[in-house]
């Protein structure tokens, strides 16, 4: 058997990544428009709630080396590793494992080290603070290729070569009315609901009448994906090389990331709104990332626009949105939110089609992931303007050239790093701090919002404040842990010795035809993470609820999964409350 390395060193996987070309089925739980990342990962969510859905797209293949996303977070790892498909994704190498370091900033691929570190550690002792995952670098075909063969194990339909046309919304579900490219052959498909995961141009968005916000951009950027001749470690002479870089020099700025040990992710722009850049113009802006005098082959273009749109509406008459077809913003981290769009409105399709929860579930999804996705787009646009004026002031102070080693050179670069130092902080709270401030379907505790402490990008607390990411942390001491436990279904997370609100919520949710997981963890640490002796803790392990045994168990579980009138939340839960 051939070594690990062996394996994955070189390998580059097919070419494309072809979508089945089967006949769309003809009625479904729901039907997700578009097989991207978000689209096939919708699909896996729902088929993890046991709910029939079936995945339908234009187009009939996805590019294996694109210039799309290419990184996923702690958060979207946790979401990931619920459809048990993370080992086939890390398995998936793209470039030699030990080239990963974490972002590096550099003059050039050759040149000379900026700032950052290298985030590995051979202690296997060491893990992250808030979650059991950090991070991950894959192209987003290779997410699409890996969901595509577990969808196929689950017997989750997906048609590609099929254009939507047309949405009809009636009181019981959606004909979608779908056109197959090339052919003109027309199909429907009846569904109770829809999900557009059609990109940020989404043709179900078009059609429900869903209109955006936000600035439009002045200019126009490229992500291009560039292939040298032969592997990197031979162009440079030795076997390490920075797999993922962020370089900045006069000429260039934007991150140098392996794909492959031949396909590198780079950026070239701004250009006017108008222009199309030619192979020639785009090799000479990106050959400036390299460092020295490179052949370079054009292999993928996507643009992209230094903007912020948002849907105005999340949801609307059985139609939802997710991902770019919901938001679109400053590049980095929009497919991560997409996933974190998947995990909250996933369960709440369930609990809506299993009649156990009531439709104002469903529009807890627009209130509560709009104004997070709001949030992470407002950073995002002022870090891309305090990422342009920092990089005006390294052009001021001018990047010597890389083979300038002279005192003044050194002053220059060590000057440049602790202004990168300051800009390129770790965003805790982007990738943690996933909390619904405005939600009817969450208890919040008197004064809550007072004293929440603002939202910061920078900045995170874990405390399982309702509304908040719930806390994780191990059952037993091999690394069980509490998201290892959450199921499909709301579950009741027991913190102390004394039990005395377990059988109350054990009948109201038998007596409301609800399954409960209960989950006892009486740990002091955990108590105290927590804030409360009992928390009720949805599938998209959110706080809805946390407690004492003096509440009422029924009235929790109603607001929790919208079974109250619409409108008689917030008195409920005040009415409670005093």
């Amino acid at each position: 058997m051939p070594a690990r390395n062996d394996i994955n060193r070189g390998r580059r996987q097919v070419d494309v990544v072809g979508f089945p070309r089967a006949e769309p089925v003809e009625e479904t739980d729901v039907l997700v428009v578009g097989a991207g990342p978000n689209g096939l990962g919708t699909a896996l969510e729902l088929a993890r709630h046991g709910v029939r859905a079936a995945v339908v797209d234009a187009a009939t293949e996805a590019t294996l080396v694109r210039a799309g996303a290419a990184g996923y977070n702690a958060r979207a790892l946790e979401i990931i590793a619920n459809w048990g498909v993370l080992p086939q994704i890390r398995d998936e190498w793209t470039f030699p494992p030990e080239w990963n370091t974490g972002n590096l900033l550099l003059t050039s691929l050759v040149g000379h080290q900026l700032g950052g570190s290298a985030h590995r550690s051979f202690d296997l002792g060491r893990a992250p603070r808030y979650s059991v995952h950090s991070a991950l670098r894959r192209p987003q075909t290779v997410l699409q290729k890996v969901f595509l063969d577990r969808l196929a194990e689950l017997g989750t339909p997906v048609s590609g070569g099929w254009r939507v046309e047309d949405l009809a919304v009636d009181a019981d579900g959606v004909t979608t009315r779908l056109v197959e490219v090339g052919t003109g052959r027309e199909r429907t498909v009846r569904s109770r609901y829809v999900v557009g995961a059609d990109g940020g141009k989404s043709t179900v968005r078009t059609l429900a009448g869903i209109t955006r916000s936000g600035a439009y951009a002045t200019e126009r950027h490229f992500r291009v994906v560039v292939r040298t001749s032969t592997d990197a470690s031979t162009l440079l002479g030795r076997p390490f090389v920075p797999g993922t870089a962020i370089v900045y020099n006069d000429r260039y700025s934007g991150f140098l990331a392996a794909l492959n040990e031949t396909d590198w992710r780079t950026y070239a722009g701004p250009f006017p709104l108008d222009h199309e850049p030619d192979e020639a113009e785009l090799v000479a802006r990106v050959r400036e990332a390299f460092g020295f005098d490179v052949e370079l082959k054009v292999v993928s273009l996507t643009s992209f626009f230094k903007s912020a749109r948002l849907a105005d509406t999340f949801y609307r008459d059985r139609i939802a949105l997710v991902g770019d077809a919901a938001h679109v913003r400053t590049p980095g981290g929009n497919l991560c939110e997409g996933f974190g769009d998947i995990a909250n409105l996933g369960w709440k399709l369930a609990a809506v089609l299993r009649g156990e929860a009531g439709e104002g579930l469903l529009h807890s999804y627009d209130q509560e992931r709009r104004p997070h996705n709001r949030r992470i787009a407002e950073y995002a646009s002022a870090r891309e303007r305090a990422g342009g004026e920092v990089y005006r002031r390294i052009k001021e102070i001018g990047v010597p050239a890389d083979d300038d080693t002279g005192a003044d050179a050194v002053r220059r670069r060590a000057e440049i790093g602790e202004l990168l130092g300051a800009e390129h902080t770790f965003p805790l709270g982007v990738v943690f701090d996933e909390r619904y401030d405005d939600s009817s379907v969450v208890w919040y505790e008197p004064g809550q919002r007072e004293t929440e402490q603002p939202w910061d990008a920078h900045a995170y607390t874990e405390e399982g404040r309702p509304g908040h990411r719930a806390p994780n942390g191990n059952l037993d001491p091999f690394g069980f842990t509490v998201y290892d436990r959450l199921g499909t279904r709301p579950a009741l997370l027991v913190l102390t010795a004394d039990t005395a609100a377990v059988a109350p919520f054990e009948e109201a949710a038998e007596a409301r035809g609800l399954e409960l997981e209960v989950i006892h963890l009486p740990d002091a640490d955990a108590h105290q993470r927590y804030g409360a002796p009992y928390a009720l803790v949805r599938p998209d392990a959110h706080v809805a609820w946390r407690g004492t045994a003096e509440v009422d168990a029924g009235a929790v579980l109603d607001l929790a999964l919208a079974r109250t009138p619409v409108g008689t939340e917030r008195s409920l839960v005040e009415a409670v409350a005093s």
